[in-house]
């Protein structure tokens, strides 16, 4: 489950990727055998996509099979798991799937403090 969507980066470096980001990252931890991840991966790439959006935040996913350290770095004990980091730091979290209007309010949310 490979995002298709070109506004998500493949995070492998997350002091490249996310620390030092001149935005906001909203990261999707996700497994290929995780059945809820796989709802979430096409509404995860569609919100990635509003343009709305661009500009504020950026958006990555981590493979927790493939960088496991990342998810136990954050703290990531279920899946799927997002969560906003802004300078490297979390600043919210959002565990298992709800759907793309939870995601969004979530999102609104976290941007909005």
């Amino acid at each position: 489950m490979r995002c298709g969507c070109s506004m998500v980066k493949e995070i492998a470096d997350f002091e490249k990727d996310v620390a030092r980001s001149g935005v906001p990252v909203v990261v999707d931890f996700w497994a290929e055998w995780c059945g809820p991840c796989k709802l979430l991966g096409p509404v995860f790439d569609k919100v990635a996509g509003d343009k709305a959006l661009a500009g504020k935040v950026a958006f990555g996913k981590v493979n927790v099979d493939e960088h496991a350290e990342l998810a136990q770095n954050a703290g990531v004990l279920n899946i799927p798991c997002v969560i906003l980091f802004d300078k490297g730091e979390e600043v919210g979290r959002m565990v298992g799937f709800s759907g793309e209007a939870a995601l969004r309010a979530q999102i609104d949310g976290w941007l909005k403090r």
